[in-house]
């Protein structure tokens, strides 16, 4: 897909994105003149509810789509409408197609142009018979979006990151929704190291062996019971031209199916456990587009990554292992996997990076998806600063967090009677917020540390499926919370 900002459409398709406000009735009017149409009728007709959609067609072939947006939309409704608008619509659009954007300000016309190349994904990765694509999304097409001459510099801004988060975000759901036997540690370490070739930021990849030598024994437990060798991956982006730059550090969890391991998971909903190196995914992608943007940030990425399998050697509830820390760990729950290698990822972090900001995602409980469901990620921050600039990144870009308490009488969950600590506190409440506290002990009480469970969030019910699939949270809010850095 090409595409060039113009102030005049060239396209015999047109989408006019039309937010519910109260003039909408005089707008409609306009319209109806403009297209030589009855006023009474598009009043009827159209009530530019979010995502509805209207199509009209006018003399000389030319197709123009009335685009809900609803009352008061903020950037994550732009993205889903267009997203779904160019989805649904993409076989009757044609290989040229122009987009009102004149009143969009940059983080919506960002989010719209996003959502329009979300909407082209094709979730098919291994079907035989698919259908023949759209000619919009097969390389030829090309989008024009309609803007003032004022406001052209900001539009190609805003464009340039659309861009660039699109096309590292698509290859992040192919990761994500590709199956357990075709994405294994090693394969993300793989995509890491092309990645860095390309973009010019490095990697280094530890293997089984020097995992090992380095004494990182929690990521070895979970690795136990799995025939697919364990990775580590570092990733690091430095631009040239900022000496100063703030250090942030991002740790995701990179658990590439989990079966729960000896505590085993129910079958039901299993296969989706793919899904669990979701954190890892946010952290890949966003190392990607800093280095794409050449954001002014010094950017530190870790993934620990293994399997979470069932097996003779396997590590059993009950066991206590080590970690790079040297703080011992009672496993109380195989399936509490996540945080034991998040141990070793934030333990690596804070001893030989020392960020000014650290950051963990993981796909890490079930209780947070409980509190929040499908709507928003758990916050877990004792800094005020960092949890509110996190927060203002959510709002902005939709992927919403919610704050939750790291308050010290939570510790007394974590306590175990043999270790320095335990991975799971054996009740049935407040699961979301003792696994915090759990991952707080290997942080070495980092100033600046947070927390974001998206156990709930990094799969969701989308228009590409009929079951769950990846969303590739995480990685707009963090490249937005990088960007406005103090």
């Amino acid at each position: 897909m090409h595409i060039h900002l113009t102030n005049e459409p060239t396209a015999e398709v047109l989408v006019l994105p039309i937010p519910q406000t109260d003039t909408l009735s005089d707008r409609l009017t306009e319209l109806a003149g403009r297209f030589g149409l009855e006023a009474s009728v598009l009043q009827q007709d159209f009530r530019a509810e979010a995502k509805e959609i209207l199509s009209l067609y006018l003399t000389g072939g030319r197709k123009v789509f009335l685009l809900g947006l609803g009352k008061e939309p903020s950037a994550i409704d732009w993205l889903k409408a267009f997203r779904e608008l160019f989805f649904r619509q993409q076989k009757r659009l044609g290989p040229m197609v122009a987009v009102d954007l004149k009143a969009a300000g940059p983080d919506a016309l960002e989010a719209a142009v996003f959502g329009i190349h979300w909407g082209g994904y094709d979730l098919k990765l291994y079907q035989t018979d698919k259908p023949a694509r759209s000619g919009f999304y097969e390389g030829q097409g090309e989008l024009e979006i309609l803007t003032g001459d004022e406001r052209r510099a900001e539009a190609g801004e805003a464009l340039a990151r659309a861009a660039a988060l699109a096309d590292t975000h698509r290859q992040i759901l192919d990761l994500m929704n590709a199956p357990s036997n075709y994405v294994m540690p090693q394969t993300l370490a793989d995509w890491a190291v092309a990645s860095g070739q390309k973009y010019g930021y490095s990697v280094t990849v530890f293997d089984k062996a020097e995992i090992e030598r380095q004494g990182m024994k929690a990521l070895l437990s979970v690795n136990k019971g799995s025939e697919h060798p364990p990775v580590f991956i570092i990733m690091e982006y430095k631009p040239a031209d900022r000496p100063g730059a703030k250090t942030v550090g991002l740790v995701g969890k990179g658990i590439t199916f989990d079966t729960g391991g000896i505590s085993i998971k129910p079958s039901t909903n299993m296969h989706l456990m793919k899904s669990d190196m979701g954190g890892a995914a946010a952290v890949l992608g966003t190392m990607e587009v800093a280095a794409r943007l050449r954001l002014p940030v010094h950017l530190i990425g870790i993934i620990p990554s293994t399997e979470n399998m069932v097996d003779g050697k396997a590590t059993r509830p009950g066991d206590v292992v080590g970690s790079y820390l040297g703080k011992t760990i009672e496993i109380i729950d195989t399936d509490a996997e996540g945080r034991v290698i998040l141990a070793d990822g934030l333990g690596y972090m804070v001893r030989n990076y020392r960020p000014d900001f650290l950051i963990d995602l993981a796909t890490l409980t079930g209780s947070v998806v409980a509190t929040l469901g499908y709507h928003a990620a758990g916050l877990f921050s004792s800094n005020e600063l960092l949890k509110s600039r996190l927060v203002e990144a959510a709002d902005r870009t939709g992927e919403r967090l919610w704050p939750l308490p790291l308050w010290e009488v939570y510790r007394e969950d974590i306590k175990s009677d043999v270790a320095d600590v335990k991975n799971f506190s054996g009740k049935p409440v407040a699961g979301a917020i003792s696994a915090a506290k759990f991952l707080e002990v290997f942080t070495e009480n980092h100033p600046a540390w947070a927390h974001l469970d998206i156990a709930g969030t990094a799969f969701a019910d989308t228009e590409f499926g009929t079951q769950k699939n990846a969303s590739g949270f995480g990685i707009r809010l963090l490249t937005d919370f990088l960007r406005h850095l103090p």
